[in-house]
C-alpha cells in the first residue's frame, strides 16, 4: 500500500494465518492469497517458511518472528502496520500461537488498535482430535508438558481427575517417558490415542489403554520419531458404593504420611464418610504402587 504525502495512513491488518503441518495441499486459497497480497511475512524461522513460499511462487518478504526476539522485535512489525502495509504471520506448521510464537507480536498489535484478522486452517490439536474416536464435544489443550520428570508428573496430577478429553503435545525424544509417567497417574487402563506425522507419509492413529500403547511404542522405534500429539479420555469417577472421591484420596494421602496404613485408613472413614475397607485396600494400592 502506497500513501501519498500529506494524507492520514490508513492502519494496516496482522493477518494470523495457518499453514499445513504437513500436507502442502491443505493450505487454503484464501491462505494463500493473503501470503502474496500483504507486504512482509512474520515467519517464525525464515528458512523454513522460505521453502514453503517457493513451493506456491510466493515472492512476498520474510522476517524473523520468534521465542527468541518476538517481544523485542514487535515494534518492527507495528510500525509497518501503522505506516499502512499489512502484514501476515505464520509459524513453521500448522495455526500460530498455538504452542508457537506469535502471542506478544498480536497483544501488542491489538493494544494499539489494529485489526488483527484470522485465517484459519490446519491444527495438529484439532486434526487429532476429529480422528481419535475419543468424546470431542468437550476438550482441554495442555500444550507441551514440562520436559523434567517431576513437572511433567506433576502437571499431569494436576489433570488427574479432569473429565474432558486431555491433549498434548510431546517431543518424540520423551514420548515413552510422557506414556510412562501418564500409566503410573492415569492408570494403566485409561484409553488413549497416539497421533503422530498427522497428514504426512506415516501418518499414524493407535488407540489403545496407556499401558498398551506404552508397550507398542516402546518395541517399535519407529513410533519415537516425528510430530506427536497425545490424546487420553477423561477421568470417570467411581459409581456407586466403590466409589472413593478425589477429595477422600487427598485426606487419605495426608494421614497415610503421618501415621500406619491401619489407622490412617480409619481416620480417613471418620473424616470422609468413605468405608474402611475402600480406603484401607486404597491405601494398600498407594504404597504398593509407591
Amino acid at each position: 500500500m502506497t500513501v501519498s504525502p500529506g494524507s492520514v495512513a490508513t492502519l494496516g491488518k496482522l493477518y494470523v494465518v495457518a499453514t499445513p503441518i504437513g500436507n502442502l495441499d491443505d493450505i487454503s486459497a484464501r491462505a494463500l492469497r493473503v501470503l502474496r497480497e500483504v507486504s512482509l511475512i512474520a515467519a517464525e524461522d525464515t528458512r523454513h517458511s522460505m521453502r514453503l513460499l517457493q513451493h506456491f511462487g510466493i515472492d512476498t518478504p520474510l522476517a524473523a518472528c520468534h521465542d527468541h526476539n518476538e517481544r523485542e522485535e514487535g515494534g518492527r512489525f507495528l510500525a509497518r502496520l501503522q505506516a499502512g502495509e499489512d502484514v501476515a504471520l505464520i509459524s513453521d506448521a500448522g495455526t500460530p500461537l498455538i504452542s508457537d510464537p506469535g502471542y506478544h507480536l498480536v497483544r501488542q498489535v491489538r493494544a494499539a488498535g489494529i485489526a488483527v484478522v484470522p485465517v484459519p486452517g490446519p491444527s495438529a490439536l484439532i486434526a487429532a482430535l476429529s480422528a481419535a474416536g475419543l468424546p470431542s464435544d468437550r476438550f482441554i489443550f495442555e500444550g507441551f508438558l514440562p520436559a523434567k520428570t517431576a513437572g511433567r508428573r506433576s502437571r499431569l496430577e494436576s489433570v488427574k481427575e479432569e473429565s474432558r478429553t486431555l491433549i498434548f503435545y510431546e517431543a518424540p525424544h520423551r514420548i515413552l517417558e510422557c506414556l510412562e509417567d501418564m500409566v503410573s497417574i492415569f492408570g494403566a487402563e485409561r484409553q488413549a490415542v497416539l497421533a503422530r506425522e498427522l497428514t504426512k507419509t506415516f501418518e499414524t492413529l493407535k488407540g489403545s489403554p496407556l499401558a498398551a500403547l506404552r508397550d507398542w511404542v516402546a518395541s517399535d522405534s519407529n513410533q519415537q520419531r516425528g510430530e506427536c500429539v497425545l490424546l487420553v479420555a477423561g477421568w470417570q469417577a467411581p459409581e456407586g458404593e466403590d466409589a472413593i472421591s478425589g477429595e477422600a484420596l487427598r485426606v487419605l494421602d495426608l494421614l497415610l504420611a503421618e501415621l500406619p496404613l491401619k489407622r490412617a485408613a480409619a481416620l480417613a472413614a471418620e473424616i470422609t464418610g468413605v468405608r474402611k475397607n475402600l480406603l484401607y485396600q486404597a491405601a494398600l494400592e498407594r504404597q504398593r504402587d509407591s
